[in-house]
């Protein structure tokens, strides 16, 4: 994998405030990409373009609109190889994903951030909850993922609520564990891709992170149509490359659960509202707490319904009270 920055990074912030990393995977996305780089928050250390060998200007439009950009040229084709190759040229303790069409609103992030910063592991984007909302999916694509999501909450013990989503944002040291596609391994010889290299990928973290006891959380996301050109998803064929996914991992699971000798045991269990039980009972917790009401005045899409543990102090990843204060004074509005 070859990646390549010019000179003048985004300084890393000198306190203890985590610092992030966007991935924007591209093909031919020249005349959106004004648009989602001006939309990018202040505050952000690191974007990452990974382009999957656009014809048109794409990479130097992005060197144009952000000199500091790093450049990455994925190693086979599909979004979940060029997603695979984006974190692992990321520098930053926060890799955030969105799309470069428009559709993610890059705004969105510091509400993902600050709740990374308040615990989560992982945080996704719902468009059907906590105040999100898309003017781009049609009637048989929202039949289909509400279809996609019950199965998913049945066999994982899961409350997605929007599971074929691809705005999420995670701490980097999980990247191990969602075990993607190594980006080394040559493409087939037939052109077909990889297990893990097209848009199941979504679906495939979504699941590896609440199934692997990540606390797992959802944020309210506004999707938006396109701006320019045409998506590459095929409704037919890539749902029901989610729902082989979704069977993979359920087996993927299982087999974990069966070979004591292997990972440790998956667990899939919710963050109670008040946690009063005993450490070693936390495994034991199936059922997710009703939602606290949201304050007055407050953005609706900061409530935000975890779905699995809270970090121990003691754990990577987890901030100190004036940490999170910093980060979330960061997000508000940084030079």
């Amino acid at each position: 994998m070859q990646h390549s920055a010019t000179p003048g990074h985004t300084p890393r912030n000198g306190g203890s405030s985590p610092t992030v990393s966007v991935v924007i995977p591209t093909l031919n996305e020249e005349r959106n990409l004004p648009h989602v780089f001006a939309k990018l928050p202040d505050g952000i250390d690191e974007v990452i373009v990974v382009d999957g060998g656009s014809v048109d200007r794409t990479v130097e439009v992005a060197r144009s609109l952000r000199p500091d950009v790093v450049i990455v040229q994925q190693t086979r084709t599909g979004k979940g190889n060029a997603l695979a190759c984006g974190f692992a040229a990321c520098t930053g303790d926060i890799i955030v994903m969105i799309d470069a069409d428009g559709s993610t609103d890059p705004a969105e992030i510091p509400l993902f951030v600050a709740q990374l910063a308040a615990g989560a592991d992982f945080v996704k984007g719902s468009r059907f909850s906590h105040g999100g909302h898309s003017h781009d999916i049609t009637k048989l694509r929202k039949l289909g993922n509400d279809g996609l999501n019950l199965v998913v909450n049945v066999l994982f013990g899961t409350r997605f609520t929007d599971l074929c989503y691809g705005y999420n944002a995670f701490w980097r040291r999980v990247v191990p564990v969602l075990d993607l596609p190594d980006t080394t391994l040559p493409r087939p010889t037939d052109g077909s891709k990889l297990w893990g290299d097209g848009f199941e990928i979504e679906t495939m973290i979504n699941i590896r992170a609440a199934a692997d006891g990540m606390r797992v959380g959802e944020v309210g996301s506004i999707e938006h149509a396109r701006i320019h050109g045409q998506s590459n998803l095929n409704t037919f064929r890539d749902g029901f490359r989610v729902l082989r996914t979704i069977f993979s991992e359920y087996g993927r699971m299982r087999s974990r659960r069966r070979n004591p000798a292997g990972p440790a045991g998956v667990i899939v269990h919710q963050h109670p509202a008040a946690n009063t039980a005993p450490a070693h009972a936390l495994n034991k917790i199936v059922n997710r707490a009703p939602a606290a009401a949201v304050a007055p005045g407050a953005d609706p899409r900061q409530h935000v319904a975890h779905l699995n543990r809270g970090l121990r102090r003691d754990e990577p990843g987890a901030r100190r009270t004036d940490d999170i204060k910093a980060l979330r004074a960061r997000t508000v509005g940084e030079d």
